[in-house]
């Protein structure tokens, strides 16, 4: 009878145990930590570019520090509603500005002149304008002196032309340069007696880059 005592009493003792150590066992792990929820995911969508300039056409236009020392400025002005042909107020001429360089050397009866005429338009009309000018720079008849020449790629489309001209002066070359970006149509020319096809590039370059 003791033997069967100390057997039960052994037996409760190891439950007993078993109960504190599986209690213990649940009591002493935490509960995972529960994840964080996900972070909302942003997307941020850039705002399409504008397709219209937003400065003003006398900011575009050259200044006396963008050419060579030796030019001097001859005529800068606002273009007048009544200088535009009607052509192109029918394709919704807005607003432009022209400005004229020069460069003089009486000694050498040397005179190169630069020009810049920008003309801006309503937003889809720029690109007609650009197929009617690029079409008026073709020469009227087959002239060896007249042909379009290679020219870097500026703003949305462009081209270049070089013609040559014999007279009492003697011979003239006059470069001439049309481009859009965004609403604006510009002509950019370097005509006399002595032209330089790298300045006319740079001062072209210069013109696109200052459209925003």
């Amino acid at each position: 009878m003791e033997r069967g005592y100390r057997t039960y009493g052994l037996l409760a003792v190891l439950l007993a145990c078993a109960c504190t150590v599986s209690a213990g066992c649940l009591l002493g792990i935490d509960a995972p930590a529960s994840l964080p929820a996900a972070a909302a995911e942003t997307i941020v969508t850039p705002a399409p570019e504008s397709d219209a300039a937003t400065i003003m056409p006398a900011a575009m236009a050259f200044q006396p520090a963008d050419l060579p020392a030796d030019y001097i400025l001859r005529d800068r002005a606002a273009t007048a509603y009544a200088g535009v042909d009607q052509v192109f107020r029918d394709l919704g001429w807005l607003q432009g500005y022209q400005v004229t360089f020069y460069r003089l050397d009486p000694d050498r009866d040397d005179m190169t002149r630069v020009t810049q005429e920008i003309g801006i338009y309503a937003p889809g009309t720029v690109k007609e304008v650009y197929s009617l000018e690029k079409d008026r720079l073709l020469p009227l008849e087959d002239n060896a002196t007249d042909y379009q020449i290679p020219f870097p790629q500026l703003g949305d489309r462009s081209t270049a032309w070089r013609e040559s001209r014999s007279g009492e002066y003697g011979t003239v070359v006059t470069y001439t340069v049309i481009f859009t970006k965004k609403n604006v149509y510009e002509r950019i020319s370097m005509s006399g007696t002595s032209t330089d096809y790298e300045i006319l590039k740079a001062l072209a370059q210069t013109a696109a880059a200052r459209i925003q």
